[in-house]
């Protein structure tokens, strides 16, 4: 049986600022009916620069709730490899600028190899972020990406398309008739 969809939803360091955001997330959960192991939260490293251990108890406390947390675009900004182990990440998303990058640059190719193998040392989920080639997902699925977004599985969607492609079946890109890319 496949998972149930995951919603993923960005959250910026302001929101963290007024210290409720673990209660906000609860609200949402409660009135929406979503099951909190279906919300994942996706963070970048700029948010626990100002006030670090705040952020990493406001995570702990979502983590605890049962909602799983994403470390975003990884790689870019103030990338530290300390973040992935002080703080509760499910999830590492590697930037769209390496993947963009990796089939002419061989360097952005060794950071997402590097990424994906540190990530799955670390027992996280690996996802990559702006697939818009076959190639691309090639790559990313050898290399050993869990999951990967962008232009090549679908571009946004109005809110009633988006609700029949979560009841859908997962999506697959066909190589040839025989071969499948499933992420």
């Amino acid at each position: 049986m496949d998972e149930p969809l995951k919603v993923a939803v960005n959250l910026s360091p302001v929101q963290f600022r007024h210290g409720d955001i673990v209660s906000i997330v609860g609200n949402a959960l409660r009135i929406s009916g979503l099951p909190a192991e279906r919300l994942e939260l996706e963070v970048t490293e700029t948010l626990w620069i100002q006030d670090g251990d705040s952020v990493l108890d406001q995570l702990k406390q979502l983590r605890q709730m049962g909602v799983s947390i994403a470390l975003d675009d990884f790689g870019t900004g103030y990338s530290s490899l300390a973040y992935l182990w002080k703080f509760p990440f499910d999830t590492v998303k590697i930037d769209r600028s390496f993947v963009s990058q990796m089939e002419s640059e061989p360097k952005a190719a060794a950071i997402v190899d590097t990424i994906t193998g540190l990530g799955k040392t670390l027992g996280l989920t690996i996802t990559a972020e702006g697939v818009e080639t076959l190639a691309q997902a090639t790559f990313l699925k050898e290399a050993g990406c869990d999951q990967a977004q962008g232009y090549l599985f679908g571009r946004p969607l109005p809110a009633a398309a988006a609700n029949a492609l979560a009841n859908a079946n997962p999506l697959s890109v066909v190589e040839e008739p025989d071969t499948h890319i499933v992420f």
